[in-house]
């Protein structure tokens, strides 16, 4: 083969290879959003998932997200999954209306309007927590109020106000499904830590994720003891000095049972 021939086959070659990789690095998926926020967060929130599973407060639905340390108006969360399976490969990164910003065709939660709604009104809220659980529905639909029973309950100072989606949008299927039922919701939050939604569930807010996933399993800890103790008589709930002290108090040490919590679920991806 002459030199002539060798040569122009390696300048074809060498264009080619060149080619395939920009291709490449064209169609190379975007960093996700566990790439592209501190880590610490992005570990907290998977730990998040995994201990209100094993807590009892989700199940195969309900989620939770944390507010992004790089753009404050967007948010994390999982993938539509099930709480107990999530690792951070299966975050998500969503703006401020609610919408993925790189789906790579992954699908999103329907009620994901809840978090958007809620993180753009209260600029504290850093972390918050959806569930369906059962032990807080009869709060929603009896007309009994969810009040502070306990100490580690004290937040619940703050009000826990009920959501009512056909008082303002008529028959739904009863799901936070886009941005104007979310800022109803948002709007009946108002600056408490906790509020129910009717015949649905209960949304929990806080400036951290440990802080968020100590008040889920606390305001469904407090539903139950309120409901037992209505059983046996009249209730002497914490009154509203007693309830500031503790909450202060409390509040101070969660990162007490949030270690706690993390040992329980073990070693995540």
């Amino acid at each position: 083969m002459s030199r002539l021939k060798v040569g122009t086959m390696i300048v074809v070659c060498t264009a080619l290879f060149a080619a395939i990789a920009l291709a490449a690095a064209n169609t190379a998926p975007q960093a996700t959003a566990s790439l592209a926020n501190d880590p610490k967060l992005v570990e907290d929130l998977v730990y998040a998932n995994r201990i209100l599973y094993q807590q009892e407060v989700l199940d195969g639905f309900g989620h939770v997200s944390a507010r992004s340390d790089k753009d404050p108006s967007h948010f994390l969360m999982a993938r539509s999954m099930a709480p107990a399976l999530v690792t951070s490969g299966d975050l998500m990164e969503y703006d401020s209306s609610g919408e993925p910003v790189d789906a790579r065709g992954r699908n999103s939660y329907v009620e994901r309007y809840i978090h958007a709604a809620i993180y753009r009104v209260r600029p504290d809220v850093k972390a918050i927590v959806h569930s369906h659980s059962p032990d807080i529905i009869p709060y929603s639909v009896t007309g009994t109020i969810l009040r502070p029973v306990y100490h580690v309950s004290a937040f619940l100072r703050l009000g826990a106000p009920i959501f009512d989606t056909h008082e303002s949008f008529g028959d739904t299927d009863m799901l936070i499904r886009d941005n104007k039922l979310g800022d109803g919701l948002a709007k009946v939050l108002g600056n408490s830590g906790i509020a129910l939604i009717r015949g649905h569930g209960f949304i929990a807010v806080a400036n951290s994720t440990p802080m968020v996933v100590y008040r889920a399993i606390y305001t469904q800890l407090n539903a139950r003891v309120q409901a037992e103790g209505m059983k046996l008589g009249t209730i002497k709930y914490l009154t509203a000095g007693e309830a500031e002290k503790a909450q202060a108090i409390v509040e101070a040490t969660v990162g007490r049972p949030w270690e706690l919590w993390k040992s329980q679920v073990g070693k995540i991806e």
